[in-house]
């Protein structure tokens, strides 16, 4: 939640179990497990009375992506509480996507306007799409610039991670090896090249999973290694795509969001590759702990809708 100046008010932010060794969670199970935690998150809100009437608006997102046909059953249960708490307390509902919460969250824990129109990087467990971002009053104009063909960058991440018997979601625990294997000693240029794919603004990241699991197997290099290889062919991968978008959209303002936009060796790699004077890229980095939350973003979107209603 948040008040008209953007200020946090009540925040919790659990996350949905995972059996160890595993993926993630059927959508079938995912459901259920959030309709398991409404309770207690209700409560440990910790929204008296007094709070309850000051609340104005209740936002909400109901799907991945802002195109048609984009669905998944894991946000019904979010859905149909905020029509019902909005009900309630007779307040307005208003109705916004995944993605541009996630958007919403890096613009406006940054602290400054970014020029619009921008390139957007959605880099998450779900979502690996480069988006040509117009601001509108409701939300964002969002058009697709670049994207996977197959595998998303969280995918690949966990998907070694897990390999390497990490926890799921594996993004910090496979930062954390990394910098580990950094800080030991070793030369930070000794560990094994896993090929990028890019193609104009496309990119797979299939063949580098495939790469990094065979260099497990093998058993010739240590997990740190590992684990750094994958964030360094995540970086590649992006400099890539991003150079093409910037050249085709004739844009240079990139704003970078999602939980495998949190990794500070990609946020440095990225600065140095894309900031200096040949390229002229401005990135903008939302804090790591709002790369990966975007239900902050949903709420600034419900106020902003709010606000333009009047």
């Amino acid at each position: 939640m948040v008040d008209d100046g953007y200020r946090i008010v009540a925040e919790q932010n659990p996350l949905l179990p995972v059996k160890k060794g595993e993926l993630g969670l059927k959508q079938s199970q995912a459901v259920f497990e959030h309709l398991k935690q409404w309770p207690s998150l209700l409560k440990n809100l910790g929204l008296g009375p007094e709070e309850k009437r000051k609340i104005r608006a209740v936002g909400v997102s109901t799907a991945p992506r802002p195109v048609e046909g984009s669905y998944m059953p894991v946000f019904k249960p979010g859905e149909v509480l905020a029509e019902t708490i909005a009900y309630f307390l007779s307040v307005p509902l208003f109705k916004t996507t995944h993605q541009e919460g996630h958007i919403a969250a890096g613009e406006f824990s940054l602290g400054v306007r970014i020029p619009s129109p921008f390139l957007a990087v959605h880099f998450s467990g779900g979502t690996s799409e480069i988006l040509y971002c117009e601001r509108t009053t409701n939300g964002y104009h969002i058009k697709r610039a670049g994207a996977t063909l197959d595998l998303h960058a969280g995918q690949f991440v966990d998907r070694v991670g897990v390999k390497l018997g990490l926890p799921f979601p594996s993004g910090p625990h496979l930062e954390k090896l990394a910098q580990e294997w950094e800080q030991s000693g070793e030369n930070d240029r000794d560990f094994p090249t896993i090929p990028s794919y890019v193609k104009e603004g496309m990119f797979s990241f299939s063949g580098p999973a495939t790469k990094a699991l065979r260099l497990i197997e093998e058993n010739r290099y240590q997990p740190g290694q590992i684990a750094r290889a994958v964030e360094h062919t995540l970086v590649k991968t992006l400099e890539k795509a991003l150079r093409y978008a910037m050249q085709t959209f004739e844009c240079r303002h990139i704003l970078i969001v999602g939980g495998v936009a949190a990794n500070r060796y990609l946020r440095k790699r990225l600065k140095d590759k894309l900031e200096h004077r040949a390229v002229g890229g401005q990135l903008y980095f939302a804090p790591p702990k709002y790369s990966t939350d975007n239900a902050f973003g949903v709420a600034c979107l419900a106020l902003q809708n709010l606000h333009s209603k009047k």
